[in-house]
């Protein structure tokens, strides 16, 4: 769950939009792909500082961990764990790799849009642009390697912090590929999505670079990509990241590094700056998600309803993400968080007598229903 300090979060919104340069954002006037194409013009060209400069870059304290534990540790996305200490930190430039065994022995730098997708184009400056170019374990890193990101079904490799490793999860926002992923925790994906919006954003005009076909087929190394310089994304990948994006919004983790990043190559992530934007430019992916998941919601049956027995039982055949039972007075009473479904059906037990409102909530929609327990 993104972090809870609302009063925190409420300041660095006013203290983060300040630091926008005075009419930035003036020609970002259109809609749809024509307003991806003006915040093309204006992020392009920005000042490369080159590869070696991001290991610099990274001892900023905008990199660091003062959100967590607040300790000044390097801030790795696939080692931080948000409710409790991490197995390991990074402190020092020393801890850079290297080589490693496995997680907590070295941090690199690991893009986002692996290298290997652009190698034999241009590297630079797409090899050193520090908005999709972050620091990261240098073992989950070599997990990770080139696969694209996506929702993991059954885990194969599991990081310290949950990120993991496994095939796609074919249904829900996640329909369309099977092939595997990696999938970050919950706190970072949002961040993650935002990073390739910026991504097919600044690198527009050679988008349709990135696709390749094999024997007919999309590589897997590729499959996040249409080979468009406007839609971009593939309809499975465009889904995850929209879902991502609107699940887990901005944070001032992204708002320091947003600054910190324009001062260091003098560019700005749109898209962390103006999250509406990822709705305005692909309009269509956003409605059928919304209303997709919102009609599978509504088809969710709730029995017996009135029950007799402190039991109701939940039938779903979509994934719900949490499960919420609300009384009258507004105190949540009881919270299941991600529930395990046997035969598309959960069952809540030991219900105290009376007339609640059951939440259900799905890829960041949610609905309403009542149900009496006597």
């Amino acid at each position: 769950m993104k972090k809870n300090y609302i009063l925190l979060f409420i300041m660095s919104i006013s203290i983060g939009f300040a630091q926008i340069p005075t009419g930035y954002y003036n020609t970002a006037t259109g809609s749809g792909y024509t307003l991806k194409t003006q915040l093309y013009n204006i992020i392009k060209n920005h000042n490369d500082q080159g590869y070696a400069a991001l290991w610099t870059l990274y001892t900023d304290s905008a990199f660091r961990d003062n959100y967590y534990e607040n300790d000044g540790s390097l801030l790795d996305m696939y080692s931080e764990k948000p409710a409790g200490p991490d197995n390991y930190q990074y402190t020092t430039t020393s801890q850079q790799c290297g080589n490693y065994s496995g997680e907590g022995i070295c941090y690199n730098r690991e893009h986002l849009v692996p290298q290997s997708y652009f190698d034999n184009y241009a590297v630079d400056p797409m090899k050193n642009d520090a908005f999709h170019v972050v620091p990261s374990d240098g073992y989950v890193n070599g997990q990770r390697n080139n696969l694209p990101f996506g929702r993991v079904s059954t885990a194969t490799y599991t990081s310290t912090n949950t990120s993991k490793k496994g095939d796609n999860l074919n249904s829900g926002y996640s329909a369309g590929y099977s092939g595997t992923v990696f999938e970050p925790i919950d706190e970072f994906k949002g961040d993650i999505a935002r990073s390739f919006f910026y991504f097919a954003t600044r690198y527009e005009n050679i988008m349709s670079n990135f696709y390749n076909t094999t024997n007919g087929s999309t590589t897997q190394a590729k499959a996040m990509f249409d080979g468009s310089n406007n839609k971009v994304f593939s309809d499975t990948f465009l889904n995850i990241l929209i879902t991502w994006h609107l699940s887990d919004p901005v944070s001032t983790r992204e708002m320091a590094i947003n600054n910190r990043v324009y001062q260091h190559q003098g560019n700005r992530n749109p898209y962390i700056d103006h999250p509406e934007y990822v709705c305005q430019i692909w309009p269509t992916q956003c409605a059928a998600l919304a209303s997709n998941t919102f009609a599978k919601l509504e088809e969710i049956s709730v029995y017996p309803n009135p029950t007799n027995d402190n039991k109701i039982n939940i039938e779903s055949e979509i994934t719900l993400d949490e499960i919420q039972l609300i009384n009258l007075n507004g105190q949540l009473i009881q919270v299941v968080q991600k529930p395990e479904f046997t035969n598309n059906t959960y069952s809540l037990d030991n219900l105290p007598q009376g007339f609640y409102l059951l939440r259900l909530s799905s890829e960041n929609q949610s609905v309403i229903k009542k149900i009496i327990v006597n």
